[in-house]
């Protein structure tokens, strides 16, 4: 069986309810998964978005979220974060979950979940370059849900 990750916040390629971005509780959305490998040892998450920071002109990926070493029972994400699991930073500096804040347009958010051989201790405070250089010899396994987002222009100031 195929390594499986969905949400119950939105389908894939759909729209990123307001809750789980700026504009509103910045809390991250549920995340479950299914179909993990033998083998399996622990998880870990990145989060992007490729269209920053205009979609019709990317210029970069802007990281949201970077998590590594969940543990292989978990299969899902929903609030506290599982006992063991790590956070790297994001693109504000920051560990944590920080949700979708385009500054134009509807952004596509992948959530990427790796399926790893291996846990990979205290890496300190990895950026997703540093997690994709420490998981690269050990990923058994990939999917990735992706979701969208764009921000209500009359509702800013």
């Amino acid at each position: 069986m195929p390594l499986k990750l969905s949400s119950s916040a939105f389908a894939p390629g759909g729209a990123i309810p307001q809750v789980h971005t700026c504009d509103g509780a910045d809390s991250a959305p549920p995340l479950e998964w299914s179909g993990a490998p033998d083998g399996t040892k622990s998880f870990a998450l990145i989060v992007d978005d490729p269209d920053a920071p205009d979609p019709k002109a990317p210029k970069m990926t802007y990281v949201h979220w970077v998590l590594y070493d969940i543990p292989a029972s978990t299969t899902r994400l929903s609030g506290a974060l599982p006992a063991g699991a790590r956070e790297g930073l994001n693109d504000w500096k920051k560990k944590g979950y920080g949700g979708p804040c385009p500054p134009i347009g509807r952004h596509r958010y992948f959530f990427k979940l790796y399926a790893l051989d291996a846990t990979l201790g205290d890496l300190g405070s990895p950026t997703k370059g540093d997690l994709e250089a420490a998981i690269r010899d050990h990923v058994l396994a990939q999917v990735e849900l992706m979701g969208t987002y764009q921000r209500d222009t009359a509702s800013r100031g």
